[in-house]
């Protein structure tokens, strides 16, 4: 019975995991890569849509972007964009495309980066906090009910302690990979 309540919060904690490794690709580095940019949302002809709807978005060497509108127009609306976001990359508009240079990280902006990486690394592991909480809350109902026994609450307990372990481990192994990437 306990089995089917940590089952039902996996998925959950999944969603945890993946919403934070999308997170840290978002987390420039030195090097230049199409995660920084495809989810800036753009405003064009009245609607709010990601940059990778609005064209193409490839890489020239390793410090640079290049976004090529699928149409002419979408060219301000994106460079306007991409000012007004948070990535501190000046886009240079260049004909029909876009090319945003990756600068340096220079030791203010890569503590700056680290202090951000470990305020997301920490929320998901409040979120992680919240799904046991919850699991654990309806295990102790389920034993007050007698719908679980007392042996196997305490067994629910250790293999939900396994499930936060294991997870908070990959979102540790997820964070250090971006570290050495800043560093």
């Amino acid at each position: 019975m306990y089995k089917e309540i940590i089952d039902k919060i996996k998925p959950e904690i999944e969603k945890t995991i993946s919403f934070f490794e999308n997170e840290m690709r978002k987390i420039r580095t030195g090097t230049a890569s199409p995660s920084i940019v495809e989810d800036i949302m753009v405003d064009c002809f009245g609607q709010n849509l990601p940059l990778k709807q609005l064209g193409a978005i490839s890489l020239s060497g390793s410090r640079q972007i290049i976004i090529q509108p699928w149409d002419k127009s979408y060219l301000e609306s994106i460079e306007k964009a991409i000012n007004r976001s948070d990535i501190g990359i000046n886009p240079i508009v260049d004909k029909n495309i876009i090319r945003l240079n990756m600068p340096s990280l220079t030791g203010e902006l890569r503590e700056s980066l680290l202090r951000v990486l470990s305020e997301k690394q920490e929320e998901s592991r409040k979120t992680i906090r919240k799904w046991r909480e919850e699991a654990w809350r309806e295990i102790q109902e389920k034993c007050k009910d007698g719908e679980i026994r007392e042996d196997d609450k305490f067994k629910a307990k250790n293999d939900l302690q396994k499930l936060v372990d294991e997870y908070n481990e990959k979102t540790k192994e997820i964070g250090d990979r971006k570290k050495k990437e800043l560093e």
